[in-house]
């Protein structure tokens, strides 16, 4: 299945950003890539042409979100056909440019953003976004987000929640503009 074209937006998944569970017989977050099809993901932000753009479920750096990919079933970028896998990249940088645009309104100490493409843990094509701060641990500033403790992935106080709501909504807004504004075409 082709995604090259024009980037498209879906409209924010209405709902409570956590404590939402699937109701068949498995929990959206075992399928990420199948609930976003379906609906059913409710962290998706917008529908791209290279794939689903979502807020991440940590979000100890406000503003994490990731791109999937569409296809659950291609395990890595040199899978992909070349158009598709420049589309995705291209996707990822209008996240990227989004996720930028929003956490710089709203937070003043807000530096940069990292772009992590890695597959090493979650075997679907994805690319990770990562706000970086200025009020972060100095040890870690300027070092990958991954040295991070692992409890800081999983601490309730910094996941996803309704506190997230207006930046969610803004990173929307952003990738809904930069989309619409995107005069990069992909052809195969």
């Amino acid at each position: 299945m082709s995604t090259r074209g024009r980037a498209k937006t879906c409209l924010l998944v209405a709902g409570p950003l956590v404590g939402i569970e699937y109701v068949g017989a498995v929990d959206w977050r075992e399928d990420r890539i199948g609930a976003a099809h379906r609906g059913e993901n409710p962290t998706v932000l917008a529908e791209l042409a290279g794939g689903f753009a979502v807020i991440g479920d940590a979000q100890f750096l406000p503003g994490y979100c990731v791109l999937l990919g569409k296809d659950p079933s291609v395990t890595a970028l040199a899978e992909m056909p070349r158009a598709d896998r420049v589309q995705f990249l291209a996707d990822a940088d209008l996240l990227a440019t989004a996720v930028e645009r929003a956490c710089r309104a709203i937070d003043p100490r807000f530096r940069r953003v990292n772009v992590d493409v890695l597959g090493n843990a979650d075997a679907f094509v994805h690319a990770h976004i990562w706000p970086r701060y200025e009020w972060e641990p100095p040890s870690l500033m300027t070092r990958p987000v991954w040295l991070y403790e692992p409890e800081r992935w999983r601490d309730p106080q910094t996941a996803l929640g309704t506190e997230h709501a207006d930046l969610r909504e803004r990173i929307t807004a952003e990738l809904g503009v930069l989309a619409n504004e995107d005069t990069v075409r992909i052809s195969g």
